[in-house]
């Protein structure tokens, strides 16, 4: 009975494990910044540059692996993206002596082979985690249409561990660091061969599409754009942007807002940066209560409880009154995300669901990407609060939208 009870969940749980190896080998990187600036000599330039470019390939990857999604179905394409980011992390086993790259006078002069093969591994696997999420939330969305927020909530806390476990896993690997990807490609490697295998027996027909729907997209760019037309749609594309912008801005600068602005202690302040992602585990209680008491009133009460934490952040001293706000805030931030990613998919047509998704979380992730140059200029020129406050407005601007779609009558 156990057995054939946990047969009903392995399309989740190997999609979430994969989505997790996704999230611990991208997180590898930073942590192995300074050993490859003492193995290869490259400056914190050469290494964030890198690291920019794994990110920019994996947002770019959003909308076409939806697209693709919707018609070629969601296991080839998350297989696939699986196979591209193994074959990344094998192509940094090895060392391979590619020639060294010289460029113009500047704060990268010079970039040495070895290196930039270790970048051509890493954009391999931007492009293959690039193609996991927004497949991943259609899928499992179709294959649990009764609880697709707790679904949900599960693939993102198992994943939000991902980049917990990897800076441990290189403290403890290191030297020897190349180790780690091959056993990651491994691991890899047999998760892919699991998910083909177990995943399209819940999907209808040969797996190629989950499911039937009207939309009505052609197949472009401008197709899938027309669908933010629709008003619900469009507000809520607005809650998202508004809040990704001051999550992005916040979790940027809260270490150096800690230390400097409320005045603790190094120490204290990393203690408290890390409990804000402990406490990503609440995606689990969001995810399972949406699918109770609606999307809708979650979406209130998520962004509410985020706009209370940023407003305590600004108004209290204290190391208990500071972290209560640090965990406030952190509740209502990774509470949220279940439950934007179900909400949106109950807007979105299911024939049109990966590639109107794929628009969605590249809009999303571009004004994420933008918060934190936003927020260290106007802390350089206006001070913290200003730029926190500035934050916080971004999350009451959600709020407010969310109170629009509910006028207009918002999706439960």
């Amino acid at each position: 009975m156990e057995l054939r009870r946990l047969e009903r969940y392995d399309a989740l749980i190997l999609t979430s494990l994969l989505w997790f190896m996704a999230k611990f080998v991208r997180y590898l990187f930073p942590p192995l910044f300074e050993p490859f600036q003492a193995a290869f000599g490259v400056s914190n330039t050469a290494t964030g540059l890198a690291f920019s470019a794994l990110m920019t390939v994996y947002a770019l990857m959003q909308f076409p692996s939806g697209v693709v999604a919707d018609r070629q179905g969601p296991v080839r394409v998350i297989a696939g993206g699986a196979v591209v980011a193994g074959l990344g992390s094998l192509a940094l086993v090895v060392p391979v002596p590619l020639p060294d790259l010289s460029l113009p006078a500047g704060p990268v002069a010079s970039v040495p082979g070895e290196f930039l093969a270790i970048v051509g591994g890493m954009l391999l696997i931007g492009v293959g985690t690039g193609a996991h999420k927004t497949v991943a939330v259609r899928l499992l969305a179709a294959v649990h249409e009764e609880r697709p927020g707790r679904a949900l909530g599960v693939l993102d806390t198992v994943a939000a561990f991902g980049g917990v476990a990897a800076p441990l896993a290189v403290t403890y690997a290191l030297p020897d660091w190349r180790g780690l990807f091959l056993a990651s490609a491994l691991l890899v490697a047999a998760l892919t061969v699991l998910f083909v295998r177990r995943t399209p027996r819940h999907l209808d027909g040969d797996g190629s599409r989950a499911t039937e729907g009207d939309g009505d997209t052609d197949g472009s760019l401008a197709g899938y754009l027309r669908l933010m037309t629709a008003p619900r749609v469009g507000l809520f594309v607005g809650v998202t942007v508004a809040f990704a912008f001051a999550y992005n801005g916040v979790v940027a600068f809260l270490p150096l807002y800690l230390t400097e602005a409320a005045e603790l202690e190094q120490g204290v302040a990393n203690t408290l940066y890390s409990g804000l992602f402990v406490v990503s585990l609440i995606q689990l209680g969001t995810g399972e209560l949406t699918d109770r008491v609606g999307r809708l009133p979650m979406l209130f009460v998520t962004v509410g409880a985020a706009v209370a934490g940023a407003a305590l952040l600004l108004s209290v001293q204290g190391v208990v009154a500071v972290a209560v706000a640090v965990v406030v805030f952190g509740l209502g931030a990774h509470g949220f995300r279940p439950v934007r990613s179900a909400f949106l998919m109950s807007l979105l047509p299911d024939d049109a669901a990966g590639g109107g998704l794929g628009v969605v979380r590249t809009v999303l992730m571009t004004a994420g990407a933008v918060a934190p140059g936003v927020t260290g200029f106007l802390i350089d020129t206006r001070g913290y609060d200003a730029a926190f406050a500035t934050l916080g407005g971004g999350m009451v601007v959600a709020l407010a939208l969310l109170g629009v779609i509910a006028v207009l009558g918002g999706s439960e």
